[in-house]
């Protein structure tokens, strides 16, 4: 039986959707260089080890596999507010994805780079805020909140409540992971339309977060850790 989507689930989304437009619109004021009478002078193009590039190319990987779990639990399960939610995230996530694989072509620096271990870029702001403390990943893990084979194997062999429970905590998991990363960006990275997307990031999935506590107290489970 599906489930009425609880109200807190209409928050998340306005938030991801103004997280989204503000984005949106501060691509275009920065392609209009800010104003028609000053133009304002053009922004320097990150490095390739710069936080700014580490965060876009380990994000866009992040953000890859929430995608992957949300259409992994559309098709287990058929609660309206799980599928909801998981269209939503999948979505959101694979436009945001889009957008920093963009400025990575734009930047004119590549998507992968073989000698650069996924986080490298946060172990510098530990003098900025001290990010550096986001802690390792679990053991099977490429970063830190994101699942291992092993679990997303489990999600794709359950169904019913068995599925709409794992996909919560795994994406519970998953989004804090992906805070302390946006984080990182927003306090680290130098292009304003990167540090903009990235705070849009952690408001609408910390609403998010709370927003799957309830779900998964509603199927009398709760999040891991």
């Amino acid at each position: 039986m599906s489930r009425a989507i609880p109200r807190t689930y209409w928050v998340a989304g306005t938030a991801v959707l103004l997280a989204l437009l503000f984005a949106a619109a501060a691509t275009v004021a920065a392609a209009n260089g800010g104003t028609a009478a000053r133009p304002a002078p053009a922004p320097r193009t990150p490095g390739l080890h710069s936080a700014d590039a580490g965060f876009a190319r380990d994000m866009a990987v992040h953000h890859q596999q929430a995608v992957e779990m949300s259409f992994i639990v559309r098709d287990r399960t058929q609660d309206e507010a799980v599928r909801t939610l998981a269209y939503d995230i999948a979505n959101t996530q694979a436009n945001q994805r889009g957008m920093m694989l963009g400025w990575l072509d734009l930047w004119g620096l590549p998507k992968v780079v073989a000698d650069e271990p996924p986080m490298s870029w946060m172990e510098s702001s530990a003098g900025h805020g001290g990010h550096a403390g986001h802690g390792p990943a679990k053991p099977g893990a490429l970063m830190p909140g994101m699942a291992t084979k092993e679990e997303l194997e489990q999600l794709g062999a359950a169904s019913g409540r068995d599925a709409e429970v794992l996909f919560l905590q795994l994406m519970t998991d998953h989004h804090k992971g992906g805070v302390t990363m946006a984080e990182g960006c927003a306090q680290q990275c130098v292009t304003p339309v990167e540090r903009q997307l990235a705070q849009g990031m952690v408001d609408a999935q910390r609403a998010e977060v709370t927003l799957m506590a309830d779900m998964l107290k509603q199927r009398g489970a709760t999040p891991r850790g």
